[in-house]
């Protein structure tokens, strides 16, 4: 059987079994399935090396949240998914919750992919080559900077918990409360750079597999490892300075008379600090990418 007849149905394939399995263990809705099945079809269509991070990404962050939440129950603190808390959050808008972040979120980043697909005609992976195409190598450098940053968030804040360090506001360098998003331990910040490399990996060697470029753009994407580990801290870093100017991420269930303010004003939620982190570490590394590829 010819190859070409079986290789566009390998992305539908895999989006369908990891649809099914999130779903049958009960960590999305049927809506929030068939979303993922969608999104993930197009971005393998728009690129092996897209699909390869997602998955990357998907499954680190699944295994470390799950591990995550039973060592915040064991301390005492409520958790949600990716390791965001907002004090404003309960269980019945949980789900609207997730569905606002998709929206906003994954849905921009989607955009980024099928943009490579069409400019790539949605056949062979391109090179990061900046004098081939400036406009496709932003493109990439920007979903690299997504994956690291979204990586970076979420694994220094699974992993961070685990740090016998008492977690530090980046403004101020004041020891605030264990579990406590927008605050930096040793361990966040070496996970978050553990992340970024990661990402930067996993395109390297998709990019070997499913790529033809010349000898010196091979070495040249290289680059992309120390590229997205700091896209990766540039998120972090972000994402902690965000949440220090917002009140609203408050740690406990109502603010009250003997709730002492940590930092922050009433600016943003806690999930809009994770977009607001996302789209301006994709932002920056889309710009600063043709610089170094």
């Amino acid at each position: 059987m010819d190859i070409t007849l079986i290789q566009p149905w390998i992305p539908v394939l895999i989006s369908s079994v990891i649809a099914i399995r999130s779903f049958r263990r009960k960590s999305i809705e049927l809506s929030g399935a068939l979303a993922v099945f969608l999104v993930m079809t197009i971005r393998f269509a728009a690129g092996d090396w897209i699909g390869a991070m997602f998955l990357v990404f998907f499954f680190t962050s699944s295994k470390l949240t799950e591990d995550g939440k039973v060592k915040k129950r064991r301390i005492g603190f409520d958790s949600k998914e990716g390791g965001q808390r907002n004090r404003n959050t309960d269980a019945q808008r949980m789900s609207e919750i997730e569905r606002t972040n998709f929206r906003r979120n994954d849905l921009n980043f989607t955009a980024l992919s099928v943009l490579v697909g069409i400019l790539s005609d949605w056949e062979e992976d391109k090179c990061l080559d900046s004098n081939e195409s400036v406009l496709i190598t932003k493109l990439m450098g920007g979903i690299i900077g997504h994956y690291s940053c979204s990586n970076a968030n979420s694994l220094s804040s699974e992993i961070g918990i685990n740090s016998r360090d008492r977690p530090r506001l980046i403004t101020n360098f004041e020891p605030i409360l264990r579990c406590t998003n927008g605050a930096v331990t040793k361990t966040g910040l070496r996970s978050a750079l553990a992340a970024g490399t990661v990402v930067g990996l996993t395109f390297v060697l998709a990019g070997m597999t499913t790529t033809s470029c010349i000898d010196i753009m091979v070495m040249k994407e290289l680059s992309v490892i120390p590229f997205s580990v700091v896209a990766g801290l540039v998120g972090k870093v972000s994402y902690v300075l965000c949440w220090e100017q917002s009140f609203n991420s408050a740690v406990v269930a109502k603010p009250g008379a003997t709730v002492r303010k940590i930092a922050g004003r009433d600016y943003l939620d806690n999930d809009d600090v994770n977009l607001v982190s996302v789209q301006l570490t994709t932002l920056i590394s889309l710009a600063a990418c043709v610089y170094v590829f």
